[in-house]
């Protein structure tokens, strides 16, 4: 054990480091753009049934082909793999805000209306309010699969656990295949637990509990 530390560790813990990095930048710009433009598609419901498929169809494309082609035109540079994984990101969490919304009672609407608030103040203390854990599971979603796309920044040397798996891959070896795939698969888990424990403290059945 102390000779797997003093061969691996350092490097196993920077890239665990890069690789969380990945996942939080990218996730958080993805969750931003996915919720504003969720928001946006229920106010215009037509031009949803045009948008929804074409950003998923960008779920469909490869990773490896998607990051090859921002590489031609962005370089080696982490922002390629920042872009990259938040494009993908986004989906999951404009799926389950377009919905959340979607599913609030009209009843509560009508209500938050016949009380005087304003479009912006039903969206934000009724609307959102109650498709806040359909939002945070797609948070949760997207972050989970985030952490197995980051693997992919390694493939143009921007560091992360890819790069023990490509590395174990390349070699034959698979203790680096292991020492990549591992912690990966804990940290997808461990944010996973987190997100569910804020998707819980944020559900309307236990603000009411608390109330």
């Amino acid at each position: 054990m102390t000779d797997f530390w003093s061969k691996y560790g350092a490097k196993l813990i920077q890239a665990i480091i890069i690789h969380f990095q990945y996942v939080f930048v990218s996730v958080a710009i993805g969750s931003v753009i996915a919720i504003v433009l969720g928001v946006f598609l229920t106010r215009v419901p037509k031009l949803s049934k045009f948008v929804m498929p074409i950003i998923g169809v960008f779920q469909t494309i490869p990773g490896i082909v998607f990051i090859g082609i921002l590489f031609i035109y962005l370089g080696m540079e982490p922002i390629t793999v920042i872009i990259a994984l938040s494009i993908y990101a986004i989906f999951p969490v404009l799926k389950n805000t377009y919905a959340g919304i979607l599913d609030v009672d009209d009843f509560y609407i009508e209500a938050a209306r016949g009380c005087g608030m304003s479009d912006w103040g039903i969206l934000f203390r009724v609307e959102l309010p109650m498709a806040v854990h359909s939002i945070i599971g797609g948070i949760r979603m997207s972050t989970v699969y985030t952490v197995s796309w980051a693997v992919l920044a390694a493939m143009i040397g921007q560091g992360g656990l890819g790069d023990f798996i490509y590395t174990g891959i390349d070699s034959n070896v698979q203790l680096y295949i292991v020492i990549g795939a591992v912690p990966a698969a804990i940290m997808a888990i461990l944010l996973g637990f987190l997100i569910d424990k804020i998707q819980y403290y944020a559900s309307p059945k236990y603000m009411r509990r608390r109330g």
